[in-house]
């Protein structure tokens, strides 16, 4: 079985520290003691530690040796529409796991009134949840949770590849991946209401490539998954 592996603020001289939720984790569930070992990352570099103190809400481990990592096969930028909190929860971890780089909320014509000023309040949860994603993911760096903006500020977004994901005719997203691939990639995904002709326009005309996942019309978190999954794969494919 794999190690569980957790984040921590810093590793200063070979030695880190976790508090709260963490250290609680590891102290009153698993019941750890001096000498287990468990996987620590710095948002850096992750290593295989080893517990030198474990009391209540702290937990002392000491670096023993550094872990490769793989870099991921592509630098992904999610723009995804404002939804319904529980679900733009779920599509903040299913994102996660699926190894993007940042990810930028934005309000979007059809986007429910008030999420963009409820969602200033929501971005610690949101990060809470991608350092949870990642630790079960063991990634070695967090995603980046950016403030939510408005549509045409999600647009002026710079990337190598620029996907706008769209529920209408438009070309299979693998169609549209070149074949001299440059190393960062955006995707726009839309709200529950879909998107206006508007904002297909404005898209359009900001460079962005219009691209579908099939013939179904796909709830968004579903789409987010589904695209990154292919983004992913199509990058691993020529790596």
């Amino acid at each position: 079985m794999a190690r569980r592996r957790f984040f921590v603020d810093e590793i200063r001289g070979g030695a880190a520290e976790l508090r709260a939720e963490d250290a609680r984790h590891l102290t009153r569930v698993l019941r750890v003691e001096p000498g287990q070992r468990f996987e620590i990352s710095d948002n850096h570099q992750a290593w295989l530690a080893e517990i030198t103190e474990a009391r209540g809400e702290r937990v002392l481990l000491r670096t023993v040796e550094s872990i490769a990592s793989t870099p991921a096969p592509v630098r992904v930028t999610l723009c995804a529409a404002l939804i319904k909190f529980d679900r733009f929860e779920w599509m903040v971890e299913k994102a996660t796991e699926l190894g993007v780089e940042r990810i930028l909320p934005f309000e979007a014509s059809r986007t429910e009134k008030g999420l963009l000023d409820a969602s200033r309040k929501r971005t610690r949860r949101w990060e809470r949840i991608a350092r949870e994603s990642s630790q079960q993911s063991r990634r070695t760096r967090l995603p980046e949770i950016l403030p939510a903006v408005r549509y045409a500020a999600a647009l002026e977004l710079e990337a190598g590849h620029r996907f706008f994901l769209d529920e209408a005719e438009a070309p299979p997203i693998l169609r549209e991946i070149p074949e001299e691939r440059q190393d960062s990639v955006a995707l726009v995904t839309g709200p529950e209401g879909g998107w206006t002709d508007a904002e297909r326009e404005l898209a359009r005309t900001s460079g962005w490539a219009p691209v579908s996942l099939g013939a179904q019309v796909l709830r968004a978190e579903t789409a987010v998954c589904a695209a990154l999954a292919v983004v992913q794969n199509a990058w691993l494919a020529t790596g």
